[in-house]
């Protein structure tokens, strides 16, 4: 049947020194006879070198105005070439409580401003519910550009908007950081954990010490009404934090 289906075959061929063993080769291991592997050509050896991330290091003297002038004309990522406008943050640069979001959507694309529509108007209230006007918080996304279709961030993307981002946490040096939605707190935690286990843990934003408190993106909640309970124990959370 092998023969047939033009596999070849192989034979058991005796072991060494079995012919002059007194016990004979009852007890010998056959050996398999095999054609030599063919030789592989050869490739000259190439360098991977590491991704790194791309990081202004003048960054760390901007102010905020200067940080919103270089975002406003950013080529960092391909998102400048799609985009209508930069989102870059808005809000009390004094802020206790800072919301970030995961990237703008059409709205957010078209007025240049984050959480806008009917997600920024959940959004407002909220914060309401805290305690806190819109004005009085500061609110950003992980992206400053929308992606097309809005889609999820790709990493390249984040990596690019990571200074930006970092830059404005480190000016502002809020008590506590809501991150909505799950790309947002994944990136801002470097974890791929889902956001129901997120919600549960107790987070800080690096080694900042600033509190991190997971929650649904507003958008969702529009779409799952019944998970607003949920949303609220989140933000008994952010009351406590703030005392």
């Amino acid at each position: 049947y092998l023969r047939r289906m033009g596999i070849e075959t192989w034979r058991l061929r005796p072991a060494d020194n079995t012919e002059n063993s007194a016990e004979g080769p009852v007890d010998a291991q056959p050996k398999l006879e095999f054609p030599p592997p063919p030789a592989e050509p050869e490739t000259p050896a190439v360098t991977v070198q590491p991704e790194v991330q791309t990081v202004q290091p003048e960054f760390a003297d901007f102010d905020m105005s200067t940080l919103r002038r270089v975002a406003l004309t950013c080529k960092r990522c391909s998102l400048s070439n799609s985009r209508t406008n930069v989102v870059f943050g808005t809000g009390s640069e004094q802020a206790e409580v800072m919301v970030i979001g995961e990237a703008p959507g059409a709205d957010e694309d078209a007025q240049g401003l984050p959480f806008v529509g009917r997600a920024g108007k959940l959004l407002t209230s909220m914060l309401r519910a805290l305690g806190y006007a819109r004005e009085d918080v500061y609110i950003a996304n992980v992206l400053k550009c929308r992606p097309p279709g809005n889609r999820d961030p790709l990493p390249k993307e984040a990596r690019c908007c990571s200074p930006y981002l970092q830059r404005q946490i480190q000016l502002i040096s809020p008590k506590v950081i809501i991150a909505v939605g799950r790309v947002s707190a994944q990136l801002l935690l470097d974890t791929e954990l889902s956001l129901r286990q997120l919600r549960v843990q107790r987070h800080t934003y690096r080694d900042t010490g600033i509190e991190v408190v997971v929650t649904y993106h507003p958008a969702y909640l529009l779409r799952r009404l019944t998970e607003k309970s949920k949303v609220w124990d989140d933000l008994l959370r952010v009351r406590e934090i703030l005392g």
